[in-house]
């Protein structure tokens, strides 16, 4: 058993908002918000954004989009209008849109605006629904990877049978060697115990085997350079897919090939669980009647699988917190994309990260693992 941080009530794995949450926390923290981004914007991101007011009534909002409609909006929203600032501009990065393309030609965009205020020190942070690939181009331009730091890449929270793992890289790096590998660990750790409050996570690398000699060069060998100790985190050694759910670790390091293939896969199982049980229960009479006594367990499973809960994935690895929220989500969604960026912010992320590559770079081992974790 991982031992767990008590020092902030909020860090733990059911930190998750739910949508009557009302626990408030105090928290200054400003956050710059693409409202433009997702399929249900600017809605969705501005009921977002009063919902987590509720929770961190002391933040506040810079909001990037079109003013005739989002204005609008913000007349009905009346605790999010006292504290947000909208920001005009009516150029949208679309969903379709090449990264190089929006990188070079969106630069009055809701998304790029948003990120320059994280650049400019006006933002703690910034969330958006928006295009991937756009936004993980714009904010590395603008933001700039962390000295040490080779590729950023995309984590976020997964349901386990014992509560919440971080799991990275989830599409952002298509193909990575061991020095990338053991990046995207160190980063995982640090996220892991910023965001969910572990003392000491467990990390292992995803492999087709558990044994020492399976898999790819590039598994086999990060994964002997994290077995060797030279780094400051608690490797575990190679698990499966099956460990993922089982919640064998804390943190999943892999490639954003198969990272990004694991979560879609197990976005759809948890669909068609959750389409064949309703099917199921209306099939007779008789198992209508069985889904009356079983309603309240069902419920609970429900929302503990409830993607929304697990909504935002932070592109780690930048000078800059940035959050991407799943482009088809819901205000309960978004708000729980906003909570992720606060966090970090509150905990000092960027800040620990930035500590454990200084120390490990004055580590005399670290001239032995081939760059793993350059100097800056």
């Amino acid at each position: 058993m991982v031992a767990r941080s008590c020092r902030n009530p909020r860090l733990r794995p059911d930190r998750r908002t739910s949508p009557q949450d009302t626990r408030a926390v105090t928290a200054s923290v400003t956050i710059a918000l693409d409202a433009m981004g997702g399929d249900h914007a600017p809605g969705a991101v501005l009921k977002g954004a009063d919902i987590a007011l509720v929770r961190y009534p002391a933040t506040r909002f810079l909001l990037f989009g079109d003013e005739s409609r989002v204005a609008p909006l913000l007349t009905r929203l009346p605790r999010l209008a006292k504290a947000t600032t909208l920001h005009h501009t009516d150029e949208i990065v679309a969903d379709d849109a090449k990264p190089s393309l929006a990188l070079r030609a969106a630069r009055r965009s809701s998304m790029r605006l948003a990120i320059d205020a994280v650049a400019d020190g006006r933002a703690d942070g910034v969330v958006s629904a928006g295009n991937t690939g756009a936004l993980m181009a714009i904010a590395k331009f603008v933001l700039k990877t962390m000295p040490g730091i080779d590729r950023p890449a995309i984590a976020t929270f997964f349901p386990t049978r014992r509560g919440e793992s971080v799991m990275l890289d989830l599409g952002a790096n298509v193909e990575c060697g061991a020095d990338n590998l053991v990046q995207f660990a160190l980063m995982g750790d640090v996220f892991a115990r910023t965001a969910l409050g572990l003392i000491q996570p467990t990390v292992g690398l995803l492999n087709v085997g558990s044994e020492d000699l399976k898999g790819n060069d590039a598994v086999r060998n990060a994964g002997a350079l994290l077995r060797g100790g030279v780094m400051p985190i608690r490797f575990h050694g190679f698990v499966e897919g099956d460990d993922i759910a089982a919640g064998t670790v804390d943190v999943v390091v892999t490639d954003g090939f198969t990272g990004n293939v694991a979560l879609k896969t197990a976005e759809g199982i948890a669909k068609l669980f959750s389409e064949s049980l309703r099917a199921s229960f209306r099939h007779s009479p008789l198992a209508r009647v069985g889904y009356v006594f079983a309603r309240g367990a069902l419920k609970k499973l429900a929302a503990r699988l409830d993607p929304r809960r697990y909504n935002g994935a932070m592109f780690l690895g930048l000078n800059g917190i940035a959050v991407k929220s799943h482009g088809s989500t819901d205000a309960f969604g978004f708000a729980n994309a906003i909570s992720v960026a606060i966090d970090l912010k509150v905990n000092g992320f960027l800040e620990k990260i930035r500590d454990e590559l200084a120390q490990l770079n004055k580590m005399p081992v670290s001239a032995a693992i081939g760059g793993v974790v350059a100097a800056p």
